[in-house]
């Protein structure tokens, strides 16, 4: 299952494949550069050996017979004996090349012609041979004191470790392959269970989430940016749903009454008044559908064209704008004896869509118009305070209970299920002033205290 998961897997295959490469090509880097810096080092230490040999025995080189030879006693045997075991060569060699004596293996090493000073590197049969060379001066007779050794000792010591990179290279990238695939598949696991889960999700089954609670690092955000996502989504259905479900309620209603009183009214021969008094409620019912369908057009073009909205605002006046509103609001309060008394300052300028800011506030003004009881009063009052402009529009009437007031800003939500019977209202005339003003960045709420007053306020950014 494992192996299985890997073969399946392109993600789990190129982050392995990319890590087996990466780690191949540095083990090649690295073991090169160990093989060289060894034999390098192997090399320095014979070449330094062979110096401090060559000083040891030139403190044993005398003249005999007209040329430089090696004295024979204690000391100098035990010097030779050791230089012996070592593997160093030592010979005295005359400026034509002629060898006049030698410790070891010197007549081994091959000849060399001309005769250099310092370190040389000879090849004979395939054996190569590593020969520090220094002048000699004793009285009036020159030549050559020449310390060497074989290289075959570094030679097979590098093959050794060479054999060892070798043999171990394909090991240690099988190695590192499982290892690597391990530690892909644990940090992918999370993405499997995000896969899960979304191939679980429907559209009638929003309620899955993947639950990460454990790491923090990228996967775990993304599972829990994911869960918000989905939190959010569900939301949004649910929203939709409603709003679908309480749109052909409302849809429903005027047209079953439609449907009702045609019913009715074809049952029989009717007066024309009859016939005058039925087109009359069929003509308010039409209204009241022509309503809750400019009320759905607003808000479905308010959503659409959010993304677009800061270009369409302007500087508007409000103080202006209030003062035209409440002037055309006038002739429906006088029908209900509502007196309205406005408290609004001058020069109250903000950015806004003048349109929809007359769209707001008849709404409010038409709402508080609607509950106040006649002879009642409603007062219309401006602030500003800091960053914004407050507007309170307050109306006496009937008291809006508190479980209501979390709620009134809702799509179709009614504190009275039949209050729009008797009032024309569709229930989007809180919900659109709602939308304006948040899509404005500013706030609207709501209060209502016992001795009948109930206050909406908003709050617009200058």
């Amino acid at each position: 299952m494992f192996f299985q998961r890997f073969n399946q897997s392109t993600i789990r295959t190129r982050l392995t494949t990319w890590y087996i490469l990466l780690l191949g090509c540095t083990l090649v880097v690295f073991d090169t550069y160990l093989y060289i810096q060894l034999k390098h080092s192997l090399l320095g230490q014979l070449d330094t050996a062979l110096q401090v040999a060559a000083s040891e025995t030139f403190t044993e080189v005398i003249q005999v017979d007209g040329h430089p030879t090696l004295k024979i006693k204690q000391q100098s045997e035990t010097i030779t004996r050791k230089l012996t075991n070592a593997g160093f060569s030592v010979r005295l060699v005359s400026p034509q090349g002629e060898i006049w004596d030698g410790i070891g293996s010197y007549k081994t090493i091959p000849p060399m012609m001309p005769v250099k000073m310092g370190y040389t590197s000879v090849t004979e049969y395939g054996k190569i041979w590593r020969v520090y060379t220094q002048p000699l001066s004793l009285s009036s007779t020159a030549g050559w004191l020449q310390v060497a050794q074989s290289l075959d000792p570094i030679s097979e010591a590098s093959e050794h470790l060479l054999t060892l990179m070798l043999l171990s290279f394909p090991l240690i990238l099988l190695i590192a392959a499982c290892g690597g695939l391990f530690l892909a598949d644990q940090a992918l696991r999370p993405i499997d269970r995000i896969i899960r889960t979304a191939q679980a999700i429907g559209p009638n089954d929003f309620t899955q989430r993947i639950g990460d609670q454990g790491s923090t690092d990228e996967v775990g955000r993304l599972a829990v940016t994911l869960d918000g996502m989905l939190d959010r989504l569900q939301a949004a259905f649910e929203h939709e749903r409603r709003f679908t479900a309480d749109a052909s309620h409302e849809l429903r209603t005027p047209l079953t009454v439609i449907k009702g009183r045609l019913g009715v009214t074809l049952s029989r021969e009717r007066t024309p008044e009859e016939y005058h008094h039925t087109l009359q409620e069929l003509q308010r019912e039409v209204d009241r559908l022509i309503r809750l369908a400019n009320g759905l057009l607003f808000l479905t073009r308010l959503d659409q064209s959010e993304s677009e909205y800061q270009w369409t605002l302007t500087h508007v006046d409000l103080s202006e704008l209030l003062e035209v509103l409440i002037e055309q609001i006038q002739l429906l309060a006088a029908d209900k004896n509502i007196t309205i008394c406005a408290s609004i300052k001058p020069f109250l300028y903000i950015t806004g869509n003048s349109d929809h800011l007359t769209s707001l506030f008849l709404n409010l003004l038409d709402n508080a118009i609607k509950y106040t009881s006649p002879e009642g009063k409603i007062s219309v009052e401006t602030y500003r305070e800091s960053e914004y402009v407050k507007v309170t529009i307050t109306n006496t009437g009937k008291v809006i209970a508190a479980e209501h007031l979390p709620h009134l800003f809702e799509r179709f939500y009614r504190a009275e299920s039949d209050r729009s019977r008797y009032t024309g209202g569709s229930g989007l005339g809180l919900a659109i002033a709602h939308e304006i003003v948040r899509l404005h960045g500013g706030k609207i709420y709501v209060t209502s205290n016992p001795h009948q007053f109930t206050t909406f306020t908003v709050e617009l950014p200058f």
